[in-house]
């Protein structure tokens, strides 16, 4: 039912104060949730009541306990708290806990490990920084979903998916569900819109959630100082770029000829704005004067994705979108882009794109976002690669994607999970619509589990599908028919089992650099398999459907279960017995692993491979407790 102008939240509607304390009260229920995934407290330790809806966490060394209100325990050590916090002391009487420093405060002699001052100080910082972000994107958000549910109106349309399969094209529609379904973040981040080095206005500039538009400057670097990676299919990157951008070519080669030089000893070069300005222009000075580099050119306009650093241009439709360095440090590290990504982003796109040509997209439901060409800057006679870490660029094809999706909806998982503008519940149930939740799920879970489960047992590759990198292509009624994964440059693969299939992938090796190539273990293939696609994706969708839709126990994971093992089975006939029965064990019966953020970030990331073990929510679900 369309929502009446005089039923619509306004810009007014809540106050400054009111939008602060809800993006405290988001960032208390972020802290919970990792705080007992990882770990460091002990999820045993809560004491719930009779109906399960208020909790207890004893505070032995403050002689007080915490009182959590309309608190839900979920599977795989999910402990979600929607309700008030406070501290009760021994004589009965609480005291609100309304900040994060102070629950931090209140816990931290319960950690399981005793953080360092520095640590501690650097989270309440970040968390600092995330919250007065997340308050200004909230007050951003109630003008911008008050102009799309007036555009909804005006089109005669009932929902933000009917408007969009109806009223924009797909590249419009994925640009802006990006950006709009970038309000809340990677729900295991509890800096989630840290920002730290930019102002409330470069935030809101540069910034997807605030629907930002930044140009990218087309810069030129000499050829011989890069290292340029391509698919086979690209044999010029001159007239690839032309290709892509033609207006910007010529633009950008009239002014390398007006200087006296030939365009084809240089390299068109994409810089973000911010970052050229910010960082470029100071520490490539030497490159500047050496003549190897030219900053002054035409600027593409783009809109930043939820990544923040992959730019999408708004047109042409073949325009692939740009992968960018940012001197920025965002949630785990310093947007960089290395030369790993750059020499491994077009050869992991080419094994899985011969894949997907062998095995017809497994069933069709699986495709990619191809990174065709990658370079970075790498000076000829130094040959160093670390500079060009701030100094490089991907570009990933969109247009064949887009095409595919004609008459469909091409959905962010991200945004699947975005109040809509109108009834403020989940993007999701506008796709449900009168349906069974449950039935959605199944057909959803069928539709992401089965190529991505294929890929890995018979080719060894592992998928990042997160709800960042994935999007899902849902037909006329609804259904989702395929998923588009994205972001290869950092994606692990088991060498033995792509050689097995006649495949080859050659690794990119450098000292201190994290390997994405393994052999003798799959272990660190698998646990990137499951960390982004079953505990960051599959594993939230279930809880927010299961959330939505007040569906009781533990269904969702059961269907989960029950699709995953049909999963394993479909390919059982083509993989080793013994490693699909290990991979079997591990998927559906052993505990999974996920990426210990908080851990790290107390820790000052000392060491970025920290993980934690997850209760699997699969094994309970289809075998019983």
């Amino acid at each position: 039912m369309t929502t009446a102008p005089s039923d619509l939240p306004d810009a007014g509607s809540r106050s400054d104060a009111e939008i602060l304390a809800l993006s405290r009260r988001n960032a208390i229920r972020r802290l919970v949730r990792c705080l007992f995934a990882e770990a460091i407290l002990d999820v045993t330790q809560l004491v719930r009541s009779p109906c399960g809806s208020q909790a207890w966490l004893p505070l032995p060394s403050r002689g007080a306990h915490l009182h959590f209100e309309r608190i839900a325990l979920a599977p795989a050590r999910t402990v979600l708290v929607r309700g008030a916090v406070s501290l009760v002391g021994a004589g009965g009487d609480g005291i609100p806990v309304e900040t994060p420093d102070l629950l931090l405060d209140l816990v931290r002699d319960e950690f399981d490990v005793a953080p360092s001052p520095e640590g501690l100080a650097g989270l309440k910082a970040d968390v600092a920084g995330s919250i007065a972000n997340d308050a200004a994107a909230r007050r951003r958000r109630e003008s911008w979903d008050r102009d799309l549910a007036e555009r909804i109106r005006a089109a005669g349309e009932t929902d933000l998916p009917g408007y969009l399969r109806r009223h924009a094209d797909v590249r419009e529609t994925a640009i802006l569900l990006d950006q709009w379904g970038a309000l809340e973040g990677h729900p295991f981040y509890p800096t989630w819109k840290a920002r730290p080095g930019l102002s409330a206005a470069e935030v809101a500039a540069l910034s997807p959630e605030f629907a930002a538009r930044v140009p990218v400057r087309v810069a030129a670097l000499r050829a011989d100082m890069a290292h340029v990676e391509t698919m086979p299919q690209v044999t010029n990157v001159h007239d690839w770029f032309a290709s892509a951008f033609p207006g910007t070519w010529e633009a950008w080669r009239a002014g390398i000829t007006a200087r006296g030089l030939d365009p084809t000893g240089w390299l068109p070069l994409p810089v973000h704005g911010w970052h050229l300005d910010v960082f470029v222009r100071e520490h490539f000075a030497d490159a500047v004067a050496e003549g190897v580099l030219i900053l002054d050119g035409p600027e593409i306009e783009t809109a930043p994705s939820m990544s923040f650093r992959t730019m999408m241009p708004e047109g042409p439709l073949e325009a692939p979108f740009i992968k960018l360095p940012i001197a920025l440090w965002m949630t785990s590290e310093q947007r960089s882009l290395q030369a790993k990504s750059i020499h491994m982003g077009p050869r992991n796109s080419a094994v899985i794109a011969t894949i997907l040509e062998h095995e017809r997209g497994f069933g069709g439901r699986l495709a990619i976002y191809p990174e065709e060409v990658a370079y970075h800057y790498r000076h000829a006679v130094r040959r160093d690669d670390a500079p060009g870490r701030n100094l490089s660029v991907v570009f990933r094809a969109a247009a064949p994607a887009f095409a595919a999706c004609e008459g469909n909806l091409h959905v962010p998982v991200a945004a699947l999970f975005t109040a809509l503008p109108d009834s403020g519940r989940p993007f999701v149930t506008a796709l449900v619509g009168s349906g069974d939740p449950e039935t959605f799920f199944r057909a959803y879970a069928r539709t992401v589990v089965p190529p991505v489960v294929a890929i890995y047992l018979l080719y060894g590759v592992g998928l990042e599908a997160h709800q960042q990198n994935t999007s899902v292509v849902f037909d006329a009624d609804g259904q989702a028919l395929r998923i588009l994964v994205r972001d290869f440059g950092d994606g692990r693969t088991f060498a033995p089992l792509l050689e097995a299939r006649g495949l080859t992938l050659h690794p990119y090796t450098s000292p201190g650099i994290l390997p994405t190539v393994f052999r003798g273990d799959i272990e660190p293939v698998r646990a990137l398999v499951l960390n982004a696609c079953f505990v960051c994706h599959l594993h939230e969708f279930a809880l927010a459907l299961t959330s939505t839709y007040g569906i009781p126990d533990a269904r969702l994971w059961r269907i989960l279960g029950e699709e995953t093992e049909a999963a394993f089975a479909a390919v059982a006939g083509r993989v080793e017995p013994a490693f699909w029965a290990a991979e079997r064990e591990a998927f559906l019966r052993a505990p999974w692993t996920a990426r210990s953020l908080l851990r790290m970030h107390l820790s000052r990331y000392a060491d970025y491979r920290l993980q934690h073990r997850l209760p699997n929510p699969l094994y309970p679900a289809t075998h019983g407790p």
